[in-house]
C-alpha cells in the first residue's frame, strides 16, 4: 500500500468512527473501543492535515511563480515561500510515516525492571546499585511511579541483584532498549593503586502484563513460602513472609521478600512472573521475525553489550548506534533522554526502511 492509500485509509477510517459514534447507536463496550481507536487516530489526521496544506500552499507559491514574470517583487517572493516549503514537506512526510508505523501493543504499558550484577565482584554489584539509582532518578524525571519489588544487596551497598515496577505513561516504550548488558570502566573505592577496572551488570525491561494478557493457571504454580533474608537486626523477619512461585511449565521461577506480607509479595511475584511468561511469548514472536530485526536497534539478546560507561573520560557510548555522550555525570544522575530519544529515532529509521 503507497503512503497517498495509507493517508487515504486512515482519514476514512477517523471519519467513519466519527460518524458511528455519533449516531447514538453503538453499545456501550463497542462505543468505549472506538473511543479509544479515535483518539489514537485524531493526532495522525491532524499530523495529515497539516502535510496537506503544506502541499497545496507549495503547489500556489510555484504557481503564483510562474504566474509573475511581470512582477519581480512578487517573483522573489513566491520563490522563497516555495524554497521554505520545499525543505519542511521531507519533515512533515517523515512525521506522517513514523505515525502510521505498527505500533508495539506494549509501549503503553508499565514496566518491571530487572539490574543484576555481572563481571566484577564488589564493583558489579556497586554498579548495578549506581543503575537502579540512575533508572529512578530518571522515573522521577518522567513523572513515573517508581517501586522496588525485590532487592539482594551486598553488605557494601551494592545489589546483586535487583527488581522494581515503574509505572507511568509510556514506559516500557521509552525503557525498551535498555536491556543489555552494560559495562563500567572506573577506578574501584577499594581500589589502592589506582588501577581503572572493567565490570558489567545485565539490564532487563519486561512490559507488565495484565490478566487479560497472559493467563496463569493455578495448577501449574508451585509456591513457597520462607523467612526473608536480610542484613541483620532488626530487617530480619521473623515470620514465613516472603515468597517463591515456580511456573512449572516454563521453569521460570521469581520471588520476593521485599515486604513484610506474605499477601503482598505474593501479589508482586505474580506481577513479575506474569511480566517474564509475557516477556517469553514476545520473545518467540520475536525469534520468528528474526530477519526482519537484524536492521534495528540491537539484537533483544541480553547478553549483547550495548552500552559504556567511562569515568575516567568523562563519557558514556551507546555501541548499537556510535553514540557518545561527554556529560557521563549528569547520565548517571537520570538524564537519559537524550540517549533515549537517539535509540526511538534509529529504530524508527531501521523500520521505515524495511517499509520502502
Amino acid at each position: 500500500m503507497s503512503l497517498e492509500e495509507n493517508l487515504k485509509r486512515v482519514q476514512d477510517r477517523h471519519e467513519e468512527l466519527g460518524a458511528l459514534m455519533s449516531s447514538g447507536g453503538v453499545a456501550a463496550d463497542d462505543f468505549q473501543k472506538m473511543s479509544k481507536e479515535y483518539a489514537d487516530l485524531t493526532p495522525v489526521v491532524e499530523a495529515i492535515q497539516a502535510l496537506d496544506r503544506a502541499r497545496e500552499a507549495y503547489a500556489d507559491a510555484l504557481e503564483m511563480y510562474a504566474a509573475s514574470d511581470d512582477d519581480p517583487d512578487m517573483k522573489a517572493l513566491a520563490e522563497a515561500e516555495a524554497q521554505e516549503l520545499k525543505e519542511q514537506l521531507p519533515d512533515l512526510e517523515r512525521r506522517v510515516q513514523v505515525m502510521l508505523l505498527p505500533k508495539d501493543e506494549a509501549d503503553d504499558k508499565n514496566a518491571i525492571l530487572e539490574v543484576r550484577a555481572g563481571t566484577g565482584g564488589d564493583e558489579a554489584a556497586l554498579f548495578a546499585a549506581d543503575l537502579m539509582r540512575m533508572y529512578q532518578r530518571f522515573a522521577e524525571r518522567q513523572g513515573w511511579k517508581f517501586e522496588l519489588m525485590e532487592v539482594n544487596e551486598t553488605g557494601i551497598g551494592g545489589y546483586k541483584e535487583a527488581t522494581a515496577e515503574i509505572s507511568g505513561k509510556a514506559v516500557f516504550a521509552k525503557l525498551k532498549f535498555e536491556s543489555g548488558v552494560h559495562r563500567v570502566q572506573r577506578v574501584p573505592e577499594t581500589e589502592s593503586g589506582g588501577r581503572i577496572h572493567t565490570s558489567a551488570a545485565t539490564v532487563a525491561v519486561l512490559p507488565e502484563a495484565q490478566d487479560v494478557d497472559i493467563e496463569v493457571r493455578t495448577e501449574d504454580l508451585r509456591i513457597d513460602t520462607y523467612r526473608a533474608q536480610g542484613a541483620g537486626g532488626q530487617h530480619v523477619n521473623t515470620t514465613d513472609s516472603a515468597v517463591r512461585i515456580v511456573h512449572e511449565p516454563s521453569g521460570i521461577v521469581v520471588q520476593c521478600q521485599d515486604g513484610r506480607s506474605q499477601h503482598k509479595n505474593k501479589e508482586k511475584a505474580m506481577t513479575m512472573l506474569r511480566a517474564k511468561l509475557y516477556d517469553h511469548q514476545r520473545q518467540e514472536l520475536d525469534r520468528e521475525r528474526a530477519a526482519s530485526r537484524k536492521g534495528q536497534v540491537g539484537s533483544g539478546d541480553r547478553s549483547e553489550r550495548i552500552r559504556t560507561y567511562n569515568f575516567p573520560q568523562g563519557r558514556v557510548t551507546d555501541h548499537r548506534i556510535n553514540l557518545t555522550l561527554h556529560k557521563l555525570d549528569r547520565v548517571i544522575e537520570g538524564e537519559l533522554e537524550e540517549m533515549v530519544d537517539a535509540l526511538t529515532a534509529e529504530d524508527q529509521a531501521a523500520r521505515l526502511a524495511d517499509m520502502t
